[in-house]
Parts: C-alpha cells; structure tokens; sequence
C-alpha cells in the first residue's frame, strides 16, 4: 500500500485516440494499490468526469478531475508567419485540475 502516490495525469477512452484506459479499470487499479486519490485528464474534453466521480467515490477512491488543454504560441486567429511558425508544434500542453 503507497498512499503517497497519485496519479495526476491519465488518459481514459475518453481521449480520443490516445487514451484506452478504462475508467473502471483505472479506478479499481487505485484502490487496489491503495491510492488515496486518482486524476483524469482526458485532452480537450470533460466528457467522462460524471461517470469517473461517481465510480470514485463508490470505490472510496477520491476523483480528481482535469483536462488536458492546448495553449497556442500566438493567437488563435494568425495563420502562418505568426509567432511559433517554423517550430515543431505552434501550441502547448496544459494540465488543469
């Protein structure tokens, strides 16, 4: 039993294309380490938060509920030479609780 770990950032099914962990699963896996605590954060959606709490606190497992965002360089309108052209990838990840 670790209760001093929690994870903070995971991915449900509910990530399109980049999450497959089950809800249920993730939840049951926290409590049967013994994780006070689990966090979602689906990117750029909250569609699972209702389903993730209420499974939470049935498994006595406290929900932390996130979402991954995006942050872009410039501003959302600029198309092209606008700051962060050239770079790989013009935005950023953010993870809110």
């Amino acid at each position: 039993m670790n209760r001093s770990f929690v994870h903070l950032h995971n991915h449900s099914e509910y990530s399109l294309l980049d999450g497959s962990c089950r809800l249920r699963e993730l939840v049951e896996t926290a409590r049967e380490f013994g994780q006070p605590a689990v966090a979602i954060t689906d990117h750029g959606n909250l569609f699972a938060a209702l389903k993730f709490y209420r499974l939470a606190k049935a498994a006595g497992v406290k929900p932390i509920i996130g979402v991954e965002t995006y942050m872009a360089v410039g501003s959302r309108l600029a198309r092209g030479g606008g700051p962060g052209a050239g770079r790989r990838k013009p935005y950023h990840h953010m993870i809110l609780l």
